[in-house]
């Protein structure tokens, strides 16, 4: 096995240049030791300000792991019942249908099985009872699957998680985070709100419109109200003190007990079934599920305005990979760092990213065409003469970061199941046509089921 913590740090620089990457920052755990550490590119272009190993980025989705550890934390001090419907706790909530409002539980909002629309986006102001407002807005959220019907990515899920901790403990979110996980962690560069990461040198997002050079993002972040579901900004190295929580039985080095053996367990079984395993093989209580070489691999990826994050976890060989990116071909800069560490510190072969089928299966274009859409995001299937494209339109209050369409070439993958390539990233991205039990025709799409409406 070569040795490559010393050389990592020109490995990285070598690997962000090869992928177009604007500037990176990355971490390694191995049987309890941060192994490597290192930095590369810039925080933004426009000001040519370098990446350290101290810099904060965006963590995006992973801080729905940190919100689900708190949820399990309370469920071991007898505060949460996974199973407890969620008006139980918050009883002025309303959903959209009555079956909905009564039956929702913790367990359907962690393992995103609740059918609430995920993806809508509200700005309900910057004070601290933002997140309250946002839950009372959830009345009028579409449902995209009758709840437990399937699994749909969900972070309104998780911010109505937020709001439920916040009754139940009587501490607002941002607060709660410092109070129960950041200061036991002893945690120094991991904050929640814009104010405190201009404490520190931090990253700014990078994205390119149709093939454009990359230019900073015109909005840093997203609105407070979506703090539960991912506005944690952090290093590498502090992600993985959080992910060493949960290889050490959730107690940290210091002694502290956050959570119990039984519920770091928990968190890491499968709870559902995926409609395709091309990103992941299942959830479980906040981790995303999957394998490589037969190895189980529990972690979490998180995409923000720019940013992108990824957190690998291989309990079975004491190893865990943080990589934080603000910009370019992310996916692919990701697979080739991760591939090459759990090589050399695992002897295990990274999952494949999924690619065009070598002989393509027929497949008859009707059966797909159509517009599928939920909130943020209308898909239309449109047939070229026998070729398919998916044409994405931006809606709601983030489509002015997005305001034309971007149009995508589908190329068969197996049996009812296609990639496309996002412009600008040389990495394939599947797409699954699939069917509820009632019928309903959906496409999966990054982790999200999104239903046929034309």
């Amino acid at each position: 096995m070569t040795d490559r913590t010393t050389s990592w740090p020109d490995r990285l620089a070598d690997l962000a240049n090869e992928h177009g990457i604007v500037g990176a920052s990355l971490a390694v755990l191995h049987r309890g030791e941060i192994v490597v550490e290192a930095a590369a590119g810039v925080t933004n272009l426009a000001t040519g300000v370098e990446v350290t190993t101290e810099t904060l980025f965006q963590i995006g989705s992973i801080t729905k792991v940190w919100v689900a550890t708190m949820v399990m934390a309370l469920v071991d001090e007898g505060v949460l019942d996974l199973d407890a419907p969620v008006v139980s706790m918050l009883p002025a909530l309303r959903l959209k249908t009555d079956e909905l409002t009564a039956g929702v539980t913790i367990r359907h909002l962690l393992t995103h099985t609740s059918g609430i629309d995920g993806d809508l986006f509200i700005d309900t102001g910057r004070g601290d009872d933002c997140v309250e407002k946002y839950v009372a807005l959830l009345a009028d959220a579409a449902v995209v699957h009758p709840l437990g019907a399937t699994m749909s990515y969900c972070n309104a899920g998780y911010i109505l998680l937020g709001r439920v901790l916040e009754v139940v403990t009587g501490v607002q979110w941002d607060e709660l985070m410092r109070e129960r996980l950041f200061r036991p962690l002893g945690l120094t560069h991991t904050v929640t709100l814009p104010e405190e990461a201009l404490l520190f040198r931090t990253a700014a997002g990078h994205e390119s419109q149709h093939g454009e050079p990359l230019k900073v993002v015109p909005r840093w972040s997203l609105m407070r109200s979506t703090g539960p579901a991912g506005l944690i900004c952090s290093t590498p190295r502090e992600v993985l003190t959080f992910a060493k929580l949960h290889l050490d039985g959730g107690t940290t080095a210091e002694g502290i007990k956050i959570l119990s053996p039984e519920s770091v367990a928990a968190m890491q079984r499968r709870q559902v079934e995926l409609p395709d395993h091309y990103r992941a093989t299942g959830w479980g209580l906040g981790w995303m599920l999957d394998e490589w070489d037969g190895t189980p691999v529990v972690g979490h990826n998180g995409a923000t305005i720019g940013q992108n994050a990824f957190l690998s976890i291989l309990p079975e060989h004491g190893l865990a990979i943080c990589l934080v990116t603000n910009g370019g071909d992310m996916r692919t800069f990701r697979g080739a760092v991760f591939g090459e560490i759990a090589r050399e510190l695992a002897g295990v072969t990274m999952k494949a990213a999924p690619m065009p089928a070598a002989e393509p299966p027929p497949f008859d274009p009707a059966d797909f065409v159509g517009v599928y859409e939920k909130a943020g995001t209308r898909i239309e299937i449109v047939d070229n003469e026998g070729v398919l494209s998916a044409v994405f339109t931006s809606t709601g209050e983030l489509a002015d970061l997005s305001p034309d369409p971007e149009i995508c070439e589908m190329r068969p993958l197996g049996p009812d199941a296609f990639v496309i390539q996002w412009p600008g990233e040389a990495g394939w991205m599947p797409m699954t046509f699939y069917q509820l039990p009632d019928g309903t025709s959906c496409l999966y799409c990054s982790v999200r089921s999104i239903p046929k409406v034309g």
